[in-house]
C-alpha cells in the first residue's frame, strides 16, 4: 500500500505493508537510522518518536496509524543539534554507550513540551520504560533540569528559574 507520511516536515510517500513497523520505515526506507531497534515490544523505549508530538514507540507502532500524523524523529529535533536537550546531554555528558540516548532525548523532549519545567516526580513518570543499560539515569535527570532551565524549542517558558537552579552542574 501507498502511505504518505510527514516526518520532520518533509512530506513522503512509501510502499509498504500497512502492517510495518513505523519503525522500519523510518530506518529501511526513509534512511533515518537515529530511531533505534531495542526490544520489539515496547518495552525499552530506544525506538521512541513523537507522533503529534506525543512519545510514541514507533517499534509497535504501524504505519498505517501513523500516516495521518505528523512525525519527529531525533533528525527532527533540531537540524544543527542545538536543541536544548542535546546541549545539556553534551554539557553533563549522558551517554556512555549512547544506544538508547535517542529515545531517552526524544520521551525527554515530549515531557519539556508538556511541562516547561517538570519536578524529579514528573521526569521519573515520563522517562519510566526508557531503559539505559549504562545506567546514566541520574545524569539524564540532571540533563533534563538542565534543558528545561535552557528554554527553547520545547519551552514555552523562555528558559530560567524552576528545578534546573538546583541541579548539578556539568564538569568543566
Amino acid at each position: 500500500m501507498s502511505f504518505k507520511l510527514t516526518v520532520n516536515g518533509k512530506s513522503s510517500t512509501v510502499d509498504v505493508p500497512a502492517e510495518m513497523p513505523l519503525l522500519w520505515v523510518l530506518r529501511d526506507v526513509l534512511n533515518l537510522k537515529g530511531t533505534k531497534f531495542g526490544c520489539g515490544i515496547a518495552q525499552c523505549g530506544a525506538c521512541t518518536v513523537h507522533i503529534n508530538g506525543k512519545a510514541t514507540r514507533s517499534c509497535i507502532t504501524p504505519v498505517s496509524a501513523a500516516a495521518k500524523g505528523n512525525i519527529t524523529t531525533i533528525e527532527g529535533l533540531s537540524a544543527e543539534g542545538t536543541h536544548p536537550l542535546q546541549v545539556a546531554w553534551q554539557d553533563i555528558d549522558v551517554a556512555q554507550c549512547g544506544y538508547c540516548q535517542a529515545g531517552q532525548i526524544m520521551s525527554a523532549a515530549a515531557l519539556l513540551a508538556a511541562k516547561p519545567h517538570p519536578t524529579d516526580a514528573d521526569i521519573d513518570s515520563a522517562m519510566n520504560g526508557n531503559i539505559c543499560r549504562c545506567g546514566t539515569y541520574l545524569r539524564i535527570k540532571q540533563a533534563i533540569h538542565k534543558a528545561a532551565g535552557m528554554g527553547g524549542p520545547s519551552s514555552t517558558s523562555g528558559g530560567g528559574g524552576g528545578p534546573a537552579q538546583h541541579v548539578h552542574q556539568e564538569r568543566e
